[in-house]
């Protein structure tokens, strides 16, 4: 450089570095600036954004007018010289005015230094060539296309245009065919919708009458399944209650070991097993009740003899003398015993002997396994006194536990004829 002089750089819009101006660019003519105002139209676009290995630090062009402190802008460096201002300014305008223009009519911002013209100039000679590379692929299908292709003629264009206008013609008839159909259709939609939303309700309704019913189902149900079962265990009871009967339910004639039983009470004493007077008396009342009500059923009176049934003091009353002979005793055994007992024991005895021949009269087949005569009781081998007195207690409890025997025969008798009949009234 110089000393006598000021050099003015501008930076590279594309690198940012200070560029050194020639100083023929200070100047032209307006010849020059008339042809730099033409527009340029050959020019094919550059893509510089594509091109990011070339323009990584592209800045926008800048005018005079922006140019401030440099920042934005092109910059001034000086070597520290004073130069006149109106020369400076006139060098500044002028440069201004050619760099704005060649920016203008195109679309690469200047000025560039000499590297980055060579990489534009690259790139656009790249653009060139794809360009001209398209163009003879273009004229070569145009020249195909001259060749195979046959012109129609003016009929058949005529003729192509009608029939195209006829479709168009019976296309829209059907577009508007159509259109109504659709319209139909939306109407017949919405009457649909109406009918739905009827149908609708009506299913609510009917829902909330099916659940409400289906509620009272469920309790009838439950009711019916109840009294369906009640109705089973009714009917199971009285099928119990028809083959069950009275009698035997009523007095259970048993025995247990040497004694013979009525309702778990033992009837005769051992001198090994001493039973209890009281259990005594209790079985003789049992005894004296079923007698009473087997002869009710087959409307007997006894001769000269009433049963009165009295727990466990029952007696037999003697018609005749008024007098009454007990069932029932207290204590003591042979000739201490009051002689009552006895004559109450036999009367009993001859009570069962009349109910048997009655109802031998009544039925010929019928039989007692044990004959009874005169206040004793016989079987195959030997005779048994029913009498305390003059008596032991072994003989004494077998010809009880066989008169019981006679007692449980006539019992049976009396069960099957009455089996069928209501009733069954003691």
């Amino acid at each position: 450089m110089a000393d006598d002089k000021i050099l003015v750089y501008f930076k590279c819009q594309h690198c940012l570095q200070p560029l050194r101006l020639d100083e023929s660019l200070d100047s032209f003519s307006e010849h020059i600036f008339a042809e730099l105002t033409l527009p340029i139209s050959s020019v094919p676009d550059v893509d510089l954004e594509s091109q990011a290995t070339s323009f990584d630090h592209y800045v926008h062009p800048c005018r005079l007018s922006d140019s401030g402190n440099g920042a934005t802008g092109f910059m001034l460096i000086s070597d520290g010289r004073e130069v006149e201002m109106e020369t400076l300014s006139h060098k500044m305008r002028v440069r201004a005015v050619l760099f704005d223009l060649v920016s203008d009519n195109s679309f690469i911002d200047h000025p560039l230094c000499d590297e980055c013209t060579d990489s534009v100039l690259q790139l656009l000679e790249q653009q060139i060539q794809l360009v001209q590379t398209d163009c003879e692929d273009f004229t070569k299908y145009y020249n195909k296309l001259e060749k195979d292709t046959k012109e129609p003629s003016l009929s058949e264009l005529q003729k192509e245009l009608e029939d195209v206008t006829s479709e168009e013609k019976r296309l829209m008839e059907e577009l508007d065919a159509l259109e109504q159909e659709e319209k139909l259709t939306l109407e017949a939609i919405k009457e649909e919708e109406l009918k739905a939303k009827e149908l609708a309700k009506e299913e609510n309704n009917y829902w909330e009458e099916y659940i409400t019913h289906r509620e009272d189902y469920d309790d009838t149900d439950d009711e019916y399944k109840s009294l369906e079962r009640q109705l089973q265990y009714t009917q199971t009871q009285l099928e119990k209650l028809t083959n069950t009967n009275v009698f035997n339910a009523t007095f259970h004639i048993w025995h247990s070991g040497h004694f013979g039983t009525i309702n778990n009470f033992r009837l005769g004493r051992l001198p090994s097993v001493p039973v209890e007077w009281s259990e005594i008396n209790a079985a003789w009342g049992q005894i004296a009740l079923l007698l009473t009500a087997l002869t009710r059923k087959i409307n007997l009176n006894f001769e000269k003899y009433k049963l009165v049934p009295y727990g466990n003091h029952s007696y037999i009353e003697v018609l005749a003398d008024q007098k009454e002979l007990p069932l029932y005793g207290s204590g003591g055994f042979r000739f201490l015993w009051d002689t009552k007992f006895d004559a109450g024991m036999t009367a009993f005895l001859d009570c069962l002997q009349q109910f048997k021949e009655k109802v031998e009269q009544l039925d010929t087949e019928f039989i007692i396994p044990y004959r009874m005569s005169k206040g004793k009781i016989e079987d195959a081998n030997a005779s048994y006194s029913i009498k305390i007195q003059f008596n032991s207690e072994e003989q004494w409890t077998k010809a009880l536990k066989f008169m019981l025997t006679n007692l449980k025969w006539t019992l049976a008798w009396v069960s099957l004829q009455f089996k069928d009949q209501e009733d069954v009234t003691l």
